[in-house]
């Protein structure tokens, strides 16, 4: 097996007896925490009639689940070193569940942009669930057993689509949210009758001044970046907001530095492991997302364009509903991959498949089968890399750091996503034609985004050559104490 997947000695104890279990009710809440993403998307549209408000306004609705999760997301990750990985999950959710019932229930804009963002809380859940494997699964199991859990992110995406859209064209809307409170309450009590919690602790102090400088950091940069389209990219507040994160977010990491216990430890995500591993996670999100706004409009155009397919968001929802499928078998073969090979093999064969993919669309993008095949090799690659990137991770810190540095993973990926919307906004809006006086976005403008895809997925591939091919021995290296103190981790990074 891979260096980079050695455990500490305490998780090599027999592991319990529903290991099974265990993954399938992690991977569960990972799929349902994933289905948030994607919940919305066919109401989108409406949404300015059902909640009686300006498209304007009713964009927060989907922002504030953005902006939620970039800051829960490194901060219950590191809570969960702290007070226990399970415990955080099972707050995680029940956030979730919470957000879920006040949507269901909400008629008006302030009580839908409350229960999104409290669905934004939840976002830790798939990092919680690897850091929580990493420490009660049998080492033989640990590869398949995080691939699959990485893989639940782009699983419930894909196949929550046309569930959602299915939901939407037959009943009324808040049926979608009274679904998401009912399989996140089976998550729930699954976790609770099922996982257990693990005794690998940090202990030691929250750093709330770290926590509040990278939360306004986060918040700042990515309102600029994901509403500047809408302000303008030169207006007063995307600047201002724009410097602001810059000023902040290296304020933060002097603080950081300097901090005795910080929420999160710059210099173990300066390791080279840690480091480009987060780098290629950054390209690899800005690759994946870039498929994700291009085909369902080129599905849904009109025919007369000569390029869009005309479709449904039923139709939609089937095409890409196969690349949740994909993925999920793909992850078995990078687990596979990564025991024979280590997981940066895994990871630039990824992104190679993905930059594969990006391939097929510039030539094949006029047929439904067309669009079907490309996102399903896309897929395929998203399989292998969102399986290498947490066993990078994890053979790279320590067992007390797991749930801070794959949160912090987490959301590295987030951020490239949040980049790839907006640079694709820009050139879907710059790249248009008429269309019965109408602007639509180009063909040229579809496939410009495509190569860019290509281009991030290559770019994440040169990044992952530069990860070192075994972890230094301290990374791996086994514990003696089966609950590491923060004085312990301090001196274990020492």
């Amino acid at each position: 097996m891979s260096d980079a997947l050695a455990r500490p000695a305490e998780a090599a104890t027999p592991a319990p007896p529903r290991s099974n279990a265990v993954v399938a009710v992690l991977a569960l809440a990972g799929i349902v925490v994933s289905l948030m993403q994607t919940l919305v998307i066919p109401i989108v549209p409406e949404l300015p009639k059902l909640l009686d408000a300006p498209a304007s306004d009713t964009a927060w609705a989907v922002t504030a689940t953005l902006l939620a999760a970039s800051v829960a997301t490194p901060v219950v990750g590191r809570l969960g070193d702290m007070f226990g990985k399970r415990r955080m999950l099972l707050v995680s959710i029940v956030l979730l569940v919470s957000g879920s019932v006040v949507c269901a229930l909400s008629d008006s804009l302030v009580p839908m942009i409350i229960g999104r963002a409290l669905q934004g809380l939840a976002a830790a859940v798939v990092p919680l669930g690897i850091s929580i494997m990493r420490d009660v699964l049998p080492a033989e199991r640990l590869a398949g057993s995080t691939a699959l859990m990485s893989a639940s992110l782009g699983v419930g995406g894909a196949l929550g689509l046309p569930s959602a859209a299915f939901i939407a064209d037959n009943f009324d809307w808040h049926l979608l949210f009274w679904v998401s409170a009912a399989l996140g309450t089976l998550a729930l009590v699954l976790v609770v009758l099922i996982v257990p919690e693990s005794k690998v602790r940090a202990g030691g102090r929250f750093d709330l001044v770290g926590s509040l400088g990278l939360s306004a950091g986060l918040v700042s940069l990515l309102l600029a970046v994901s509403k500047g389209g809408d302000w303008g990219w030169t207006s007063a507040t995307t600047l201002g907001l724009g410097a602001a994160a810059v000023v902040i977010l290296l304020s933060w990491g002097f603080y950081e530095l300097r901090a005795k216990q910080p929420l999160v430890d710059l210099r173990t995500t300066a390791k080279k492991q840690v480091l480009f591993t987060n780098l290629a996670s950054v390209a690899l999100g800005f690759s994946m997302f870039a498929m994700s706004l291009v085909l369902p409009q080129l599905l849904q155009l009109p025919t007369q364009t000569g390029y869009g397919l005309g479709k449904s968001m039923m139709t939609v929802g089937l095409v890409l509903a196969p690349q949740g499928l994909v993925m999920m078998a793909m992850s078995a073969v990078s687990a596979g991959v990564t025991k024979a090979k280590g997981p940066k093999v895994t990871l630039m064969i990824g992104a190679l498949i993905v930059a594969a993919g990006y391939g097929v669309s510039l030539v094949l993008m006029s047929e439904v089968w067309h669009l079907v095949l490309v996102s399903c090799v896309i897929g395929a690659g998203v399989g292998f890399t969102y399986g290498a990137l947490p066993a990078l991770i994890m053979g790279a810190v320590d067992p007390t750091q797991t749930g801070a540095a794959n949160s912090l993973n987490t959301l590295m990926r987030s951020l490239g996503t949040s980049f790839a919307s907006a640079l694709a906004g820009v050139i879907l809006a710059q790249m248009t034609t008429d269309f019965g006086g109408t602007a639509l976005p180009a063909e040229n403008g579809f496939k410009t985004v495509m190569a860019i895809g290509a281009g991030a997925a290559l770019l994440a591939f040169a990044i992952a050559t530069l990860i070192p091919k075994r972890p230094a021995p301290s990374a791996v290296a086994p514990s003696s104490d089966p609950a590491p103190t923060a004085q312990a981790a301090a001196d274990a990074r020492a």
